[in-house]
């Protein structure tokens, strides 16, 4: 029963996780390419998305693409899993950056881990890293939040359990154009006037930074004046 469970594991197909680029094409690495290239399939946010990129990188593949997204991952995560223990290796994407990082890939990578599938992670672009790395605050303590609460009681209360934190560090979250000047205000209630970096577009052809303190960007920006993806980076000084 044991040698037979041994083999089991060894004849189980690999979970690549391997990140994309968040912008700038060139910035897919050779391993990722030719993970891409050789698994037999790549699961993915949007496979029509996913299709277009592989194409941009003229990857030659022979793999399938299947859908994984907010909404589906339960009734694809038995399939997946099945898939993996028929041997089959498996990459895992998101749109853009590293996957499981504010998407629902990590509730597949805690199954594989559950039912002993090997989970081998590519490094690669990562917004909130690249951002924290340029923005000029310390990257030695940094909380990342990825996206807040949508209800602002909640929002609010998150805002100020970090306030609290006693410990110098800086604080990263993501958001969407839509709804960054009413969290601007909402940082500002919280925190006061304090520094603050707004990274967007990153690695692309419009990448900019703005910088300043929270009154100085609230009086820069209007509605629609923010595109594309952002990520704010706050100071936290110790209390």
């Amino acid at each position: 029963m044991e040698s037979s469970g041994v083999i089991e594991i060894l004849l189980m197909g690999i979970l690549y996780i391997v990140s994309t680029p968040i912008g700038n094409l060139e910035d897919i690495t050779l391993r990722a390419i030719r993970i891409l290239r050789d698994v037999d399939i790549i699961i993915c946010e949007d496979t029509r998305k996913t299709g277009l990129l592989l194409q941009k990188l003229k990857v030659l593949r022979k793999s399938s693409l299947i859908s994984y997204y907010e909404g589906n991952e339960f009734k694809r995560i038995p399939e997946i899993i099945n898939f993996l223990k028929s041997g089959k290796d498996i990459a895992l994407v998101s749109n853009a950056g590293m996957p499981t990082i504010s998407d629902p890939g990590f509730k597949l990578v805690r199954e594989c881990l559950n039912q002993d599938i090997k989970v081998v992670p590519l490094p690669g672009p990562s917004a909130a890293l690249t951002a924290l790395v340029a923005s000029g605050f310390s990257p030695d303590k940094f909380l990342f939040l990825g996206y807040l609460p949508k209800r602002v009681s909640k929002r609010l209360k998150l805002l100020e359990i970090c306030k609290n934190i006693n410990l110098s560090y800086t604080l990263i979250i993501f958001e969407s154009p839509k709804r960054v000047i009413k969290l601007l205000k909402e940082i500002k209630e919280v925190f006061g006037d304090i520094e603050i970096v707004i990274a967007r577009e990153l690695t692309k052809v419009f990448e900019e930074f703005l910088r300043g303190k929270t009154t100085e960007i609230l009086k820069k920006t209007r509605k629609g004046f923010f595109k594309g993806e952002l990520t704010l980076l706050i100071r936290i000084p110790p209390k």
